[in-house]
């Protein structure tokens, strides 16, 4: 063969195989417009019905059993493909459901309608036609819809992956198994039950769990674990009702004053956690901080995305911050603001809040040591509403609920998952992955970890500035094309999880 005829055929190739993928990223990117469409709010079970027809439909396009698992909340959907009765089986955990939507804080008119975008010079993103989105794709591109990145763009990059595979004519390298959740974003309350009672469904050899975004680097990422999550209100009182700030300030208690003063003796400027025992138990070993350190974050970056001078000082790092137990408070309520301010001492203070869990653990000793803090500020705490004689007969009350919680799960990273993993996608991309002990926010999986005692690992593959849960939420191009490239990774390396392997 001449050496202008190879150039030619190499050409050719090129041009054949850059093309296949561009057509397939096309289709998958229509494929995701078409799933973000149809409304998943997890709090209309309707809703969820809609997006389980959809997918169930979809998987089983691709040779996938499919059953509707029902539970005492949304149902959730099971999707298995044996090939060999011998080999290991891989469980994949994903969700299809939802945060709610307010479309007034949307920059579309439907939040459920994607649209495309792309950024301008002042980093302003604007609507383009999907007319535009011809071959070759631009990566930076984006498609803004709620759920485009959390979690409906893995899902698709599963089933095109599992498309590739029968297109290039090769067979999964272990048996599969999918479970779909539908009340991710409630905190999946039914889920623990779930598991007790499709336990014999859900036996695999390993997990991976596709939910939550990537180094902000954009690089291949694993993660050995997530934060759990117990949320607490507090309230503390004043008047019986709202009285005349000129008649009675200087002598009404006022609940704002009281509840700040409370909280800032929980916390302290540096944000560290003052509740004595709130950290006992947690130990970062100087191998663990040198693995944290590892990790190419940028903290000037970091700041500039969240426009802070500097952070809080727990832990040495952004990594090691997440390896500690967190006290947030996420909103107070009392009284009017704005235009409907009035001339008030307030009858109430409330504040949520919510504790971010590492493994070492146990809600029900945090909520213990919490209470015993409030009253040593000297609260008298009440599980309802006080009543007269309680309010006459103790200064400072403060109403305390605690919800249910999630606890945190924690994969070794030196474990047989991890080293399969690390060394499936460093093959395929020719880098090592980046790897994160454990991430911030909470999957509710620990019950599908603890109970079915299987290894887990987080795969996440979507961009880190997606907008999940909030306005203009939205999924790069460019991550959803390597999303599928995982994807195929996973299903055609063989599963080892033999030690030393």
């Amino acid at each position: 063969m001449s050496r202008f005829t190879l150039l030619t055929y190499l050409l050719l190739l090129f041009t054949y195989t850059n093309t296949k993928g561009q057509s397939e990223l096309l289709s998958a990117i229509a494929n995701l417009k078409e799933f973000v469409a149809v409304p998943n709010n997890g709090l209309n079970k309707a809703d969820i019905d809609r997006n389980i027809e959809w997918l169930s439909s979809e998987l089983e396009k691709r040779g996938l059993k499919t059953q509707i698992l029902p539970t005492d909340g949304n149902p959730l959907l099971f999707a298995e493909k044996i090939y060999d009765a011998d080999l290991p089986t891989l469980l994949f955990y994903t969700h299809l459901d939802g945060q709610p939507v307010d479309p007034r804080k949307w920059q579309q008119e439907n939040p459920y309608a994607a649209v495309l975008k792309q950024q301008d010079e002042e980093g302003n993103w604007e609507t383009i036609s999907w007319d535009q989105l011809t071959e070759p794709v631009n990566p930076e591109w984006r498609i803004f819809g709620r759920s485009a990145a959390d979690d409906k763009a893995p899902i698709i990059a599963f089933l095109f992956a599992l498309d590739r595979l029968h297109r290039e004519g090769k067979s999964g390298a272990h048996n599969i198994k999918m479970i779909v959740d539908g009340e991710e974003e409630m905190g999946s309350p039914s889920l623990s039950d779930a598991v007790d009672q499709y336990k014999h469904l859900l036996k695999a050899d390993a997990m991976i769990i596709n939910d939550g975004p990537t180094h902000i680097s954009g690089d291949p990422t694993l993660i050995f674990g997530c934060r759990g999550i117990m949320t607490l209100d507090m309230t503390v009182y004043g008047p019986v009702v709202p009285q005349h700030s000129g008649h009675y300030g200087n002598y009404a208690p006022n609940p704002i004053f009281r509840l700040s003063h409370l909280l800032s003796s929980m916390k302290n400027e540096d944000g560290q956690v003052t509740i004595d025992g709130f950290y006992d138990g947690i130990n970062i070993t100087s191998e663990e901080q040198e693995i944290m350190s590892a990790v190419p974050d940028n903290p000037k970056q970091i700041n500039e995305l969240l426009q802070i001078a500097e952070p809080e000082k727990v832990g040495k790092n952004y990594q090691e911050a997440l390896q500690y137990t967190s006290f947030n408070a996420r909103g107070i309520l009392s009284g009017w603001v704005g235009s409907q301010a009035r001339t008030i001492v307030p009858d109430y203070a409330t504040v949520a809040i919510d504790i971010r869990l590492v493994p070492e653990n146990d809600p029900a000793r945090l909520l213990d040591l919490i209470k015993r803090h409030i009253e040593k500020q000297g609260y008298f705490i009440v599980d309802q509403e006080p009543t007269r004689e309680e309010r006459l007969s103790h200064s400072k009350i403060v109403f305390v609920h605690s919800s249910r919680s999630t606890l945190a799960f924690r994969t070794p990273m030196q474990s047989p998952v991890g080293n399969w993993l690390s060394a499936a996608l460093a093959e395929k991309f020719g880098q090592e992955p980046i790897k994160i002990r454990m991430m911030g926010g909470t999957v509710p999986i620990t019950d599908f970890v603890t109970k079915l005692n299987v290894p887990a690992v987080i795969v996440p593959m979507v961009n880190a500035d997606n907008n999940q849960h909030s306005p203009n939420e939205n999924m790069r191009i460019g991550h959803l094309q390597k999303a599928i490239d995982i994807y195929e990774t996973l299903l055609t390396t063989p599963l080892s999880l033999k030690d030393g392997q």
